[in-house]
């Protein structure tokens, strides 16, 4: 027997640590397979159902009955060892933005740990929870579903203090009959909430009801948001250049706040997360200053101006990358920042700046996934556009129903589309890709940065 101790907890040999715990999980790929590639990058030792073929005295091993039953125990573990003032988050759109904003905020104000990208399933939150550190003062951790029954068991492994629901939306309807299922499922995070805890909750979608009813049943603390909102209520949402200006009441207190990104459902989320620092007895005044210097990352709506010449650099075009996941709501939401976008005219061969937009298939939206695919097209937001791009077999029912004046490409692959992006751009246009994640619609992302360069912020231009 070898004496070990580790450091971190991994799953994946391509990002491990020197000192880390490796756990072989069975998913796509069984993990065993990789636990000699794991002890020779360094690994601490490795948790296993069993002595893998071509493993003998490589490294340590910790064999247990079931992998993943173990990385949970140790989510418990670390979960009962730490004093940390815990926020869970779900929702159907808008949970991993809105864990990016409390991430920001709460770490100006004490040691903190959040869930990595979107590290929200049966594994990501159990390892998000054994990578705690024991000395954490406030941690985030995002829980998602794809399932009914799969919320309720994580929040109570987290044992939050607060819960926060983004809103409740058309998402994985092939798993729900309707979304007051979908509702009932996220409702079930407030179960993991103990005595003196708070469930932040979105009182604008129309299944408000059934949140409010768990969070009553529950005996639990019920903090409203939205332009319905009980405590946190939005006042005026206002969308000036790169930026979300929002005024709100909270508890009948003037609120005044700003998101380094535009959108009406960033300003949503930064309520929310702002409803949710209050109920973790967070200092607000502070929290406000913080979201300020938020922005959102690649694949989820962040900007990027791409500079088209090298000599001429004022030819330039902007980007919206939110490529990582679509449904509905966030569609709409996308479309009504790129509507608002300002573009830019007479640079271009064009001559007329345009809003474009490159949309895939959102999936799992259930039977009536093609007419939801087919309404895109009334959207108000969607008159304002100049083109519009469309991948994918569902989103062939959106092309389909637009005019011909607005019809761009349509493909069965974000592939097919990404190979003929760059001749449909020019300088002046703002452009949004958008779709969900099996859709791979990163290629038009990337075909459309591989134009030219990210072009230079105004400090870099003084100091070149």
């Amino acid at each position: 027997m070898t004496d070990w101790a580790a450091k971190g907890v991994s799953i994946d040999t391509r990002t491990i640590e020197q000192g880390d715990l490796f756990v072989a999980l069975k998913a796509a790929r069984d993990g065993h397979d990789f636990v000699s590639q794991a002890i020779q990058k360094g690994a601490a030792a490795a948790l296993v159902d069993h002595v893998p073929e071509g493993v003998t005295d490589t490294g340590p091993l910790l064999i247990v009955p079931d992998v993943q039953t173990a990385l949970e125990d140790l989510g418990k573990a670390a979960r009962a060892r730490t004093k940390a003032r815990i926020v869970a988050v779900t929702g159907s759109v808008g949970k991993t933005s809105t864990k990016e904003m409390l991430r920001a905020i709460l770490s100006d104000q004490g040691r903190t740990h959040a869930s990595v990208a979107s590290y929200n399933n049966h594994w990501g939150v159990p390892l998000t929870l054994a990578r705690m550190p024991a000395n954490t003062e406030y941690a985030v951790i995002e829980i998602g579903m794809n399932h009914p029954g799969e919320i309720a068991p994580l929040s109570q492994m987290t044992k939050p203090d607060v819960v926060l629901i983004t809103t409740v939306a058309a998402a994985h309807l092939e798993a729900f009959d309707h979304i007051e299922g979908i509702a009932v499922e996220k409702a079930s995070i407030i179960d993991g909430l103990g005595r003196g805890g708070a469930a932040v909750l979105n009182n604008d979608c129309s299944t408000a009801a059934i949140l409010q009813a768990k969070a009553f049943d529950a005996h639990v603390r019920d903090i409203g948001f939205g332009e319905h909102g009980f405590d946190f209520k939005l006042r005026e949402v206002t969308l000036q250049g790169e930026t979300t200006i929002v005024q709100a009441l909270a508890r009948d207190e003037p609120l005044l706040f700003k998101i380094g990104a535009p959108g009406r459902h960033f300003a949503m989320n930064g309520l929310g997360a702002l409803a949710a620092v209050e109920a973790l007895g967070a200092d607000l005044a502070l929290a406000v200053q913080s979201l300020g210097r938020w922005s959102p990352y690649d694949g989820r709506g962040a900007r990027e101006v791409i500079a088209l010449d090298p000599v001429e650099t004022h030819l330039t075009l902007t980007l919206i990358d939110d490529s990582y996941n679509a449904n509905p709501t966030s569609v709409a939401a996308a479309l009504e920042v790129l509507a608002a976008a300002e573009v830019t005219h007479d640079i271009g061969r064009v001559s007329k700046g345009r809003r474009i937009a490159f949309l895939g298939d959102m999936k799992e939206l259930g039977p009536k996934a093609e007419a939801m695919h087919r309404d895109l097209a009334d959207l108000p937001s969607v008159q304002d556009l100049d083109v519009v791009h469309c991948a994918g077999l569902l989103m062939r029912d959106l092309y389909d129903a637009l005019p011909d004046h607005q019809r761009g490409l349509w493909a069965e692959t974000s592939e097919e589309i990404a190979a003929q992006t760059p001749s449909r751009l020019d300088s002046g246009d703002v452009v949004l890709v958008k779709g969900s994640l099996s859709m791979e619609m990163r290629r038009i992302v990337d075909a459309i940065r591989k134009m030219g360069h990210p072009a230079a912020s105004d400090n870099e231009q003084d100091h070149a």
